[in-house]
């Protein structure tokens, strides 16, 4: 089998086999750019080597031979040699970028014979050891395991003591014995030496970069971003250029366009005197790239035009990786760039305007779930107006969060997990080793770092709000403080972040929502062209409403009238209406509750201007709404004036052992008709009442947890006759529709005969999957992550649809409710509804409509249209495969 490639004989079409920077660096050389030679190990290798027990095999080993002797022969260079001897990179690609998450080492060839060789070809004894301490250190780390910060205490010890300000007033001598000291680690760590072997090195550092595709860092990576563990990383063996070779040499990350904001202009950085690793890690602070057009004018603007004609040739936004070697330019890598929410819409948008991509294309550029975090929220202006700026920085990540301050990924973590709360990870820098307490921080500070630096390119990628660069912000990680600007910080003291701007504030300050942008908007728009399914909101309240229209909702898919009633008025009249023992006495709490009820519809109705709104009746259990202690027990009796040992008999009479399978739903129908018929007169009592104003509605009222259709017929004849009742009552007609809430299993089986008498479905996953499974949905927590984490199931089945089980029911109810009613309308209203994973399984079942919380409107139309936009791209395969004769 064929490992491995050189750059001359592949493409960019080969990212699956060579990776995303293997297939990069491939076409950027066929394209005749200056790409530093060098050849790709296979991502088939990597599968090879964890088949071969964590060893490449023999066939690979062969193939690296011949790659290196054709390398050398190439460049007229070779390992060992001392008079010219070849230097590499070992650099992890995977198919989808993971910026930062497996491993890279730098300089390899470097040893005691071939550092001098160096300082004598290039006159630059200085920038021979300073590679050769770079090697040292990153080869310890990557490939041995010794600490990192083992190594940077030699060099900061050196820097204290002779009162430098940075490493580049490190001299030659101190960089001969930072490598002697750094000899003498592998001694006392491994009790052996570093090796001087330049292949010995080669073999153990790609070992290593295989090695890292399973790494926790990376683990954690795939999983926070959905990206297959099969795929495996490819290696990357290239010849180093040298970008710490002088003044006249420096390295650079570089964006076609604003990362952050999306802006058409080039975004990026540089230091002069580097090496990459020292601009992505944070450790010195770079500059500009624009004013690279200050001191190298002609390189800038060769720079300038291969940055155009790759964006333009992958019509996407590019991260480029360069170096500049003796004032030449030499371009490392490019991949599309990872970039803010907001930015990667405006990108598209303008992209399709620049006639780059179609709409389409623009659709699915856009992770749905990174739609609800551009609606990232803002500090309250008033609130803001009482706190001082005590600290600034870059705003690397748009967004204003507050939460209590932890300066280890370690502490961070915990203190989300176990004890619940909002944190702000603040650090010096960050590295990959971070990665699981910035996913689960509100924000994240450094002191040190650009805007390409990992805290800011991880923070964009996950859309967390970030600054970093703060100056004069110091981490004491031994003491678990922060200071800066005359201010101390202590591990969980409050710290409100604005990554937009670039400010700190110390304590809590209470944020706002921001609206959709017009990028957005037209996205969003685009999307609803292209979907099939409508998108609707679970709303209760008029501001709830009011938000989703915000998000252009089609409608209310669900209004949840028990949400109606928790105000003290009205809850106060809910309890007099369950304690009371016959209907006489229900009399007066349900007119009272009718004129509340017809308050509510209405002005859902009268916001509604025409769309389709559905309104759930009353579906909990009664004891809800009951005092559940003595002392709130006297308080209600109180209240109702009654006496209190009385209603501590009516509540236990209530009491029941499993309320979730107990007397709720339509079962409060056939006990307490009068409770449905009330909400009935409501509703229709809104519609006409909106009539009266030359607005019509078609009211569209749901009955919740039928399980047959006797149960449904009975309950839909109570509806009706209500209805009809109020119509004659009124002396005026309107259309509407009486349906069903298919939340039990039974339901779906019998789906067929349950469509007779209904007029519509709407799937409440959240009880369905309860009944399904037999999982109680306020107990899960208990032992989901348990079941998660052993693979006993790949997801929670409450957060996304479980296809294989309840998405079979959702199925047959479908097939069996169309078969009676072929235009049967179909709905899901549980949270699943505003779920992308599960709107893809929707969009094939062929439901109508998805109905979500107001917020995740977006989340759900965009994920609609692409799931459409999937299902069209498969139907038409599948007809171009077979086609019809």
């Amino acid at each position: 089998m064929k490992y491995i490639y050189t750059f001359e004989e592949s493409n960019k079409d080969m990212r699956r086999l060579l990776g995303g920077k293997g297939a990069n660096l491939a076409q950027m050389t066929n394209l005749g750019f200056p790409v530093p030679s060098g050849f790709t190990i296979s991502t088939e290798a990597c599968n090879a080597f964890y088949k071969n027990h964590n060893q490449l095999n023999d066939d690979n080993l062969d193939q690296i031979k011949e790659a290196l002797d054709q390398l050398s022969q190439k460049v007229g260079k070779s390992f060992d040699s001392p008079s010219a001897p070849l230097l590499v990179s070992v650099r992890s690609g995977a198919a989808i970028s993971m910026p930062g998450m497996m491993d890279t080492i730098l300089n390899i060839g470097l040893n005691d014979q071939t550092v001098a060789a160096l300082a004598k070809i290039t006159a630059n004894e200085r920038f021979a050891y300073d590679s050769y301490r770079r090697l040292l250190a990153m080869f310890g780390n990557v490939v041995e395991g010794i600490s990192e910060a083992t190594f940077d205490m030699v060099i900061e010890n050196l820097k204290q003591q002779n009162h430098y300000q940075s490493d580049l007033d490190l001299t030659t001598d101190d960089l001969k014995q930072i490598v002697s000291e750094f000899k003498k680690i592998y001694m006392n760590e491994l009790h052996r030496e570093f090796p001087q072997d330049p292949t010995e090195q080669l073999l153990a550092a790609i070992n290593s970069v295989f090695e890292s595709w399973n790494n926790h860092r990376a683990k954690i990576y795939r999983r926070e971003n959905n990206i297959p563990s099969f795929l495996g990383t490819a290696v990357n063996v290239q010849m180093m250029v040298f970008g710490n070779a002088g003044k006249d040499s420096g390295t650079g990350v570089a964006f076609t366009r604003d990362p952050a904001t999306g802006e058409k202009q080039l975004f990026g950085e540089y230091l002069l005197n580097a090496q990459g690793e020292d601009v992505v890690a944070g450790i010195r602070t770079p500059q500009p790239i624009s004013t690279l057009r200050e001191t190298m004018p002609h390189l800038y603007e060769q720079f300038v035009a291969i940055a155009a004609k790759l964006e333009f040739y992958y019509r996407d936004m590019q991260d480029l990786e360069f170096t500049i070697e003796n004032g030449k330019l030499y371009m490392l890598q490019a991949r599309d760039g990872k970039r803010t929410p907001t930015a990667a819409v405006k990108i598209a948008v303008d992209m399709v305007d620049e006639g780059l991509i179609s709409r389409q294309e623009a659709l699915m550029r856009i992770k749905p779930e990174s739609v609800q975090a551009i609606l990232y929220p803002e500090f309250d202006e008033q609130e803001l107006a009482k706190n001082d700026i005590v600290a600034s920085g870059l705003p690397a990540s748009p967004g204003a969060a507050t939460g209590r301050v932890y300066f280890t990924a370690e502490a961070a973590k915990a203190a989300h997990d176990e004890k619940h709360q909002a944190v702000i990870l603040v650090r010096q820098d960050t590295s990959p080793e971070d990665i699981e307490g910035m996913v689960v921080s509100e924000a994240i500070v450094t002191s040190r770092g650009g805007m390409t630096s990992h805290a800011a390119v991880v923070a964009r990628g996950m859309g967390t709000p970030a600054t970093v660069g703060v100056n004069h912000l110091q981490v004491d990680y031994q003491h678990k403080t922060a200071s800066f600007s005359g201010h101390q910080l202590h591990e969980g003291d409050w710290l409100s972040v604005d990554g937009t701007q670039g400010n700190i504030y110390i304590g809590q300050i209470k944020t706002t929502d921001m609206a959709v942008n017009e990028n957005l908007s037209t996205l969003l728009g685009w999307a609803k062209q292209e979907s099939h399914l409508g998108v609707y909101a679970n709303a209760d309240t008029p501001a709830d409403f009011s938000q989703a229209l915000k998000f252009d909702a089609d409608g209310i898919g669900l209004a949840r009238t028990e949400h109606m009633f928790f105000k003290p008025e009205r809850l106060l009249e809910m309890r007099r209406l369950i304690i009371a023992e016959n209907a006489e006495a229900r009399k007066l709490p349900l007119k009272r509750l009718l004129d509340m009820q017809q308050g509510d519809f209405y002005g859902l109705y009268k916001l509604s201007e025409g769309r389709s709104v559905t309104i759930r009746l009353l579906d909990p259990p009664l004891h809800e709404f009951l005092p559940h202690d003595e002392k709130e027990i006297h308080e209600v009796a109180a209240q109702l004036d009654i006496e209190p040992a009385y209603l501590a008999q009516r509540v236990d009479a209530l009491k029941e052992l499993n309320p979730m399978l107990g007397h709720r739903g339509d079962r409060l129908a056939v006990t307490f008709p009068d409770i449905y018929q009330m909400q009935v007169r409501a509703i229709i009592g809104a519609a006409l009442q909106l009539l009266d104003e030359n607005v019509i509605i078609e009211p569209h009222i749901m009955i919740p947890l039928t399980g047959s259709k006797a149960e449904m017929s009975w309950v839909r004849e109570l509806v009706v006759k209500q209805i009809e009742q109020l119509f004659d009552e009124k002396n005026a007609r309107l259309q509407y529709t009486v349906g069903t809430m298919m939340e039990m299993p039974r339901a779906c089986l019998t789906a067929d005969k349950v469509a007779e008498v209904s007029d519509f479905f709407s799937f409440g996953t959240n009880d369905l999957t309860q009944l399904t499974f037999g999982f109680s949905r306020d107990d899960v927590s208990s032992f989901m992550p348990e079941y998660i984490k052993q693979g006993i199931l790949p997801a929670d089945p409450f957060q996304t649809v479980d296809v294989e089980g309840v998405g079979q029911l959702m199925k047959m109810a479908v097939e069996k409710g169309r078969f009676t009613k072929p235009r049967l309308p179909i709905g899901v209203c549980g949270e699943i509804g505003g779920d992308p994973k599960s709107i893809e399984f929707f969009e094939q079942l062929d439901v109508s409509y998805v109905s979500c919380s107001p917020f995740r409107v977006p989340v759900a139309r965009l994920a609609a249209a692409q799931a459409h936009l999937r299902n069209k791209r498969v139907v038409s395969q599948s007809v171009s495969v077979n086609p019809v004769r």
